[in-house]
């Protein structure tokens, strides 16, 4: 591939829900500009963007590849992002460093979920929009109640470009509104053709409507188009064009990927009206730092994805705001402030790579084996550099407990999971010290059964999901006075601490609060901390509950010590067993983690969504109206009631809900609940 002008260079990336079409259209792309030589089908696992073993085998795309094409003497670097909410991070990511969104909706099923969520996440961004129609080949396709639903949803600035010739299968070409010319594909290459009289009504509306929004963006064009004058076809796509770099208009361009109807149309689209590197606002760095995108600039780089590749390792994909990142020169990483060493850089079609000398400001492309470098952060020049703000990932709302299915596998499994968080940064891996298990979080069922896929694949790992427990904590029920002792006298060094301690329970959330209330020196000054520690080592145990112990206040009254055989260790023990006699004399409240909830879900769900948060012991805490007919339910319900929430609001909602917590405070369990919990503990112990 030559090298570009960043005049000439568009950054666009396919987004949407899936099963919409999204890699089906990059396919096209791929091999109407001649980069492939057949048409990949992902029915057939033969595509070139979904190339791990995950996606050939789901059918499913689960990361974003990079599918650069040239065409009217243009690059294009195509993103083809997943559509499925589990890997919505990829999405965000790839957002993040391109020009123009392009969203792919099926005309069978019309618009659905994640093409909102990413419209949302676009409209964040200020990032240009387009859409693509799909599937108008198939049977129950719609143009028209598509067009409605999206026009309904995001506005009248949806600006039908084309309209189709035929329905569903008879659907055979398009009809441009600007060119008021037919196309048709019956041969498989489009062959200009008059618009059908029964069509002719329908596309001078269209145009009109487009005419008339052409005209209000200008206003000589708005003058001269009410004195009835002409306005020429260049002045059309150069209002088009402004309107979209502004993200106020958003065209419609109607095709089928499987059939190549209209993709050569909207390939000339993007080189016609989406907007260049250089018509994009410059970057913005951390304060009021930017940096234009001009070549002979600085140079500046954002690393918005990491790969593992089998043969070269880990493979980083950047975007260059400004000047160009040459091979086989030393980096800055700007972020960690570490050097980096550069060998090749080359631009990636998929998984195959092709060496190139450099990638100037404006061009997407990769880098193999940076050692320091992780997704997010900015490479710079040294002598100038300059830091991004990050990709930030939606935080992971699932979690499952894992161990290796071998014992002595907990090394590769450790390692084999922190290379795969490498690549894909909505992962959280941790460890509880509380209920002794591996947790990894992530977005969804399918999110995690692709990370344990590629641990057997990739790493020879093989997971076993274990039942998850839910970190309870315990307090005392009542207040207790208890004497620790712990005297052993029986020849040699002797041990011997003794101590009283009045100990009693806390409002919630007023943690651990220790008092020394010794008087006449009964026990040394010395030993105090010992006993407070002994104690502190009691509770995070559990006292013998099994259950860390918290909110507790305890007074250390009187003891008596050995002037030769009192220690550290005998004082601490003797701490720690008054704890144990408290538990027995008190008894022991069970605790659970109770989380605030907010649920986001359309107002058809509200009264669903409330009634299923009660019926998991939850406390509703009221409910905002946001625009759009959102409704924010607000809660907060024990989190072993909604440890699995992210599966079951999805199903609830069919993919329209959407939800965020964090954590609230401990609450006593009820008490039928606690004897189950006990039980279990008891039986595991």
């Amino acid at each position: 591939m030559k090298s570009y002008p960043t005049e000439n260079i568009r950054n666009v990336v396919l987004v949407g829900h899936g099963g919409a079409g999204k890699t089906s259209l990059a396919e096209a792309f791929l091999y109407l500009s001649g980069a492939t030589t057949r048409l990949g089908k992902v029915a057939d696992g033969n595509t070139v963007c979904d190339f791990e073993e995950e996606e050939i085998r789901k059918g499913i795309s689960i990361s974003t590849a990079l599918a650069p094409i040239e065409w009217n003497d243009h690059k294009i670097n195509v993103l083809d992002a997943p559509g499925y909410a589990d890997f919505s991070s990829e999405m965000r990511a790839a957002m993040r460093v391109a020009d123009l969104a392009i969203f792919v909706v099926s005309g069978v099923e019309g618009l659905e979920v994640q093409t909102q969520v990413a419209w949302n996440y676009a409209e964040e961004l200020e990032l240009p929009r387009m859409v693509f129609v799909n599937k108008l080949d198939r049977e129950n396709s719609s143009f028209r109640s598509t067009l409605e639903q999206m026009r309904e949803t995001f506005g009248k600035a949806v600006a039908p470009l084309s309209l189709p010739l035929g329905r569903e299968t008879d659907f055979h070409g398009v009809i441009s509104v600007i060119d008021v010319a037919a196309f048709d594909y019956s041969d498989k290459t489009a062959a200009e053709v008059p618009v059908p009289p029964e069509r002719q009504a329908r596309a001078d509306e269209v145009r009109t409507d487009l005419l008339d929004s052409v005209a209000e963006s200008d206003d000589d064009l708005l003058e001269r188009y009410l004195e009835g004058g002409d306005i020429s076809r260049e002045e059309i796509v150069r209002a088009i064009h402004e309107g979209v770099d502004a993200a106020q208009m958003f065209p419609v361009v109607v095709g089928s990927a499987t059939s190549l109807i209209g993709v050569d149309r909207l390939l000339d689209v993007i080189v016609a009206v989406a907007p260049s590197p250089l018509e994009r606002p410059p970057a913005q760095g951390e304060g009021d730092e930017v940096r234009e995108p001009k070549p002979d600039a600085p140079m500046s780089a954002l690393v918005f994805k990491t790969m593992t590749d089998p043969y070269v390792g880990r493979v980083s994909f950047f975007r260059v705001y400004s000047g160009a990142l040459k091979g086989d020169a030393p980096l800055h990483n700007a972020s960690r402030k570490v050097e980096e060493r550069v060998g090749h850089v080359f631009t990636m079609r998929g998984k195959t790579q092709e060496q190139v000398p450099e990638i100037v400001a404006g061009d997407i492309g990769a880098v193999a084996k940076l050692a320091q470098t992780v997704t997010g952060d900015t490479l710079a020049d040294r002598s100038s550099p300059i830091v991004y703000p990050g990709i930030e990932s939606p935080e992971p709302l699932l979690p499952k407990a894992i161990s290796p299915k071998t014992k002595g596998d907990e090394d590769k499994l450790m390692i084999g999971l922190h290379k795969i968080m490498e690549e894909d940064p909505a992962l959280k891996l941790e460890r509880s010290d509380e209920t002794h298990q591996t947790i990894l979080w992530g977005m969804g069922d399918a999110h995690l059964d692709v990370v344990m896929d590629k641990l057997k694949r990739k790493f020879s790992v093989e997971v076993t999901e274990v039942p998850f427990k839910v970190a309870y904590r315990s307090t005392l029920s009542g207040k207790a006075d208890v004497l620790g002792r712990h005297v052993k006298q029986s020849g040699g060094h002797g041990q011997y601490g003794i101590c009283n301690l009045r100990v009693e329970p806390l409002e919630r959330g007023s943690g651990f609060v220790f008092e020394d209330k010794i008087f006449g020196g009964a026990i040394p000054n010395q030993w105090i901390p010992s006993v407070e520690k002994g104690v502190r080592a009691a509770m995070d145990s559990g006292a013998g509950t099994g259950f860390s112990m918290i909110d507790l206040k305890v007074e250390l009254y009187d003891g008596k010590f050995h002037p030769v055989d009192s220690s550290d260790m005998a004082f601490q023990l003797a701490g720690s067993q008054a704890m144990k006699e408290a538990v027995e004399k008190a008894g022991v409240t069970l605790l659970e983690p109770v989380w605030a909830l907010e649920v986001m879900v359309p107002d058809d769900f509200t009264g669903e969504i409330m009634g299923d948060l009660q019926k998991r012991r939850g406390i509703p805490e009221g409910i905002d109206t946001l625009g759009g007919s959102q409704q924010i339910v607000k809660a907060k319900v024990p989190f072993a009631e909604v440890a699995h929430y992210a599966t079951d609001l999805r199903s609830m909602t069919g993919g329209k809900g959407t939800f965020s917590w964090s954590f609230s405070h401990y609450q006593e369990v009820p008490h039928n609940v606690a004897q189950k919990v006990l039980e279990a503990a008891h039986a595991e112990a």
